[in-house]
């Protein structure tokens, strides 16, 4: 059974480090390894990689249909259908990345970028933290990608976003997330 009790008081049950490797750094992530003491006095590992951060959206049209783009991801060897997200690097807030990341990949500007929520995408290993936001509002501007980026724009409507859920077309954690949030906001409307 699920306790509903919240805890007078938590405290973090491996502060003890016993020994800490840097492994590597790099221009995106940084990942160490350190060997900590749990409380029975046992030692176990934990590999974590550090991440700026990131941002990702929902773009509506006027119509209703959402903007994904198709992109060629080099750790999955394949093009996947995804919401435009990026990193925090820039050294602008999420919702100015975001802005950015809309233009750049998409080609459209939004005049309205609500923040919904922010979540983490892998705390078991990362500290990655992703600020979800739906965007509106759009008007075309000239798509803007970077060397590398491999991008097509597609519109599609919510059932179609579904549908791609469903045949797995659609396997991105924070694209799955996005379009089932949004569909509930305007659920609740």
């Amino acid at each position: 059974m699920l306790s509903t009790a919240v805890p007078m008081e938590i405290k973090n049950p491996e502060n003890v480090v016993l020994d800490h490797k840097e492994i590597y750094n790099g221009i995106i992530a940084r990942l160490h390894v350190d060997t900590i003491q749990l409380p029975s006095g046992n030692k176990a590992i934990r590999e974590v990689m550090l991440h700026p951060g990131g941002v990702v959206a929902v773009p509506v049209l006027e119509d209703g249909r959402v903007l994904l783009i198709r992109q060629f991801r080099y750790p999955l060897r394949k093009y996947i259908l995804e919401l435009p997200a990026g990193k925090l690097d820039h050294g602008l807030s999420p919702q100015d990345t975001i802005a950015l990341e809309i233009e750049e990949e998409c080609g459209f500007r939004a005049a309205a970028i609500d923040y919904q929520c922010s979540f983490y995408t892998s705390p078991g290993i990362s500290n990655e933290i992703i600020h979800f936001f739906i965007a509106r509002g759009l008007s075309p501007v000239a798509q803007s990608l970077q060397e590398g980026e491999h991008i097509t724009v597609e519109a599609l409507t919510l059932d179609e976003c579904l549908s791609k859920m469903e045949t797995g077309e659609i396997a991105d954690g924070k694209t799955i997330l996005g379009i089932l949030w949004y569909l509930k906001k305007l659920n609740v409307k």
